[in-house]
């Protein structure tokens, strides 16, 4: 039974919707009913360059949007990573029982060293520090989307190798894998899933603003001279995802009507373009509304004073054993 879970994110800029249906919106849920710690993990994004002031701001910025969509911190430990820094000191020693064979065989790291004329050690062992920022915690439960799941798996070898070789310390942690919302499509390209690095056209913001949400629904691709019975295009499929996510939120009852008329062949791609515009305006202008309050107010610092607090507490007591265990320290055997 999962009792704990921990989520990491990593302060890159502002969420998109694929972000909030496919995770944030999960961890809402799940911090109504599992102990839950949620972690901006700004370690991991100096594997690529990125200005220091920037990250730092990133940081704050991330926290401030998270707790503007639902996350509590009185439910949620939410800090950044590199607040406590005994997460490098337990990456360090699971580096140790770590195969390098295991490394070298992660598809991420293979897909982002081809596209970097600089690689770094720190993208190559990512996974580990990934494992520690999850073991620390001694969660038996992560939220992954399907792309996460070969690093989970390692992290839950790490944890074997561990228990093997120094005795029972860390549970293996279990994979929550949300359903829905996981694979928004990006709305310019329908065949590749929203992401930011592909480009402003292919993500939607949900801090974005009204008018350049409305843009770039009104521009996504669908298709042309479907007559009825035909299959549902990726582009058209995405939209009816979205707006029966946005419908879960909101009530609305709108989707059941579209789908027949696209069953009958009468649906124009301009009204289930408005409807999803609506619908996703109808749960983006709260978080909106909510973050402008909270940037303004200055009580984002605090909370993750809190959270970082919560969170080292856990983790000094657990390097504590490990380091009991590993045979390391004279001063605190």
């Amino acid at each position: 039974m999962i009792t704990r879970v921990f989520s990491g994110i990593q302060p890159t800029g502002t969420l998109h919707i694929g972000n909030y249906f496919g995770a944030v919106r999960n961890w809402v849920s799940m911090q109504r009913e599992l102990e839950s710690i949620i972690c901006i993990v700004d370690y991991h994004a100096i594997t690529v360059d990125v200005d220091p002031a920037t990250l730092r701001q990133a940081s704050l910025d991330m926290a401030i949007d998270l707790i503007a969509c639902g996350i509590d911190p009185d439910k949620t430990i939410l800090f950044v990573q590199s607040d406590v820094p005994e997460h490098t000191e337990l990456a360090w020693i699971l580096g140790c029982v770590t195969s390098f064979g295991d490394l070298s065989r992660m598809t991420q790291f293979k897909d982002k060293s081809s596209k970097e004329a600089f690689v770094s050690s720190g993208l190559f062992t990512y996974p580990v520090l990934q494992a520690a920022d999850i073991l620390l915690y001694l969660a038996d439960g992560v939220p992954v989307g399907e792309d996460q799941v070969q690093h989970l798996e390692l992290s839950r070898r790490i944890a074997r190798r561990f228990n093997g070789r120094f005795g029972e310390t860390f549970p293996e942690p279990q994979p929550v894998v949300g359903e829905k919302g996981a694979r928004i499509m990006s709305l310019s390209d329908p065949t590749a899933k929203m992401s930011k690095s592909a480009g402003d056209a292919h993500y939607v913001g949900v801090m974005e603003e009204e008018a350049s949400i409305r843009k770039k629904v009104r521009s996504a691709v669908t298709d042309m001279g479907l007559e009825a019975g035909d299959a549902m295009s990726p582009g058209v499929a995405n939209l009816f995802e979205i707006l029966e996510l946005t419908a879960e939120a909101t009530g609305a009852s709108v989707v059941e009507e579209l789908r027949g008329e696209f069953t009958g062949g009468a649906l124009m791609y301009s009204k289930l373009k408005d409807a999803v515009y609506e619908q996703l305006m109808d749960v983006l202008r709260p978080i909106q509304q909510r973050r402008a309050a909270l940037a303004a107010s200055g009580e984002a610092l605090e909370m993750l004073r809190s959270g970082r607090d919560r969170a080292q507490a856990i983790a000094r007591e657990t390097m504590a054993q490990v380091r009991r265990v590993v045979g390391l320290g004279t001063l605190s055997a």
